[in-house]
C-alpha cells in the first residue's frame, strides 16, 4: 500500500499537482513514519503550498533521521524566514556544512541578518557571497535596498555602481543612483538614471500603490520639471 500512494505522489508530483501529492505522501507517512523519501517529498510539497508551519515540521523529521541534508536544512530555513522565525532561520544557514549548500547558506544567513536588522553583520556576509559570486545580482539588490533603509547615500551609490557593471540595466542599481542623484541636487546624474528607469521598466515608475518589495523612491513634480529640462 506504501509503494502505491508514494507512487502516485510521485507522479502529481510531476504533473504539479501539489495538494494531490501532499495527501498521498501524508498518507504514506501515516502507514510508514520511517519512509524518509515520502517524508522529505511532503515537505516539498507543502513549501510549494506555502503551508510554512506544516513544512517545517516535516523537514524536521527528516532532519531528525538524517542530520546530513544540507538541501533540506535549506528549505527549513526558507520556511522560517516566511514565518519571520529569523533566529531560527539563522541558525539553520549556520549548520550547513556542505561544498555544493556554502554559497545558498551564506546567502540566507545575509538575508536573516538583514532582517534581524543586524546591518554591519549581514554587509560582511553578502560581500562573502560576492567573493564567490561576483555577478550576483540579488546580493547587491539587498545591500541597496538595505543601505536605502539606513539611508547611507554614499553606501547605495557605491553599491548601484557595483552593480551597474554586472548589469547595467538593473532596476535597483539605476533606481540606487537615481536616488543619490536626486539627494544630492544631481540633476543631470538624475535625469539619466531617470530616463534609462523609464525606458527600461517604465511600469516601475509609479505613485500611490504597494511596494512589490523593489527599491521606490516618490519624486516631487517640482523634481520631475527639472528632470524632464535637462533631458
Amino acid at each position: 500500500m506504501p509503494d502505491h500512494y508514494t507512487l502516485r505522489g510521485d507522479l502529481q508530483l510531476e504533473m504539479g499537482q501539489y495538494k494531490e501529492a501532499a495527501g498521498s505522501y501524508f498518507t504514506v507517512t501515516i502507514s510508514a513514519p520511517d519512509n524518509i523519501y515520502a517524508q522529505c517529498n511532503l515537505g516539498m510539497c507543502l513549501r510549494r503550498l506555502e503551508r510554512w508551519e506544516q513544512a517545517v515540521e516535516a523537514f524536521q523529521v527528516v532532519l531528525q533521521a538524517d542530520a546530513h541534508r544540507d538541501p533540506i536544512r535549506l528549505e527549513l530555513a526558507d520556511c522560517l524566514l516566511h514565518l519571520n522565525r529569523f533566529e531560527e532561520a539563522l541558525a539553520c544557514f549556520d549548520q550547513c556544512w556542505s561544498d555544493a549548500a556554502r554559497r545558498p547558506a551564506l546567502f540566507g544567513k545575509a538575508v536573516a541578518l538583514q532582517l534581524l536588522r543586524r546591518f554591519e553583520e549581514a554587509e560582511t556576509v553578502y560581500e562573502r557571497v560576492l567573493t564567490l559570486d561576483g555577478k550576483a545580482e540579488e546580493a547587491y539588490s539587498n545591500l541597496i535596498a538595505m543601505s536605502m533603509e539606513r539611508f547611507d547615500l554614499e553606501r547605495v551609490r557605491r553599491f548601484s555602481q557595483r552593480l551597474l557593471e554586472v548589469n547595467p540595466w538593473s532596476l535597483a542599481g539605476l533606481q540606487g543612483i537615481a536616488l543619490v542623484a536626486i539627494e544630492r541636487g544631481e540633476v543631470e546624474s538624475a535625469a539619466r538614471s531617470f530616463f534609462k528607469i523609464v525606458e527600461s521598466a517604465p511600469d516601475s515608475i509609479r505613485a500611490g500603490e504597494d511596494s512589490d518589495g523593489s527599491i521606490e523612491y516618490r519624486v516631487s513634480r517640482k523634481v520631475i520639471e527639472r528632470l524632464q529640462e535637462s533631458r
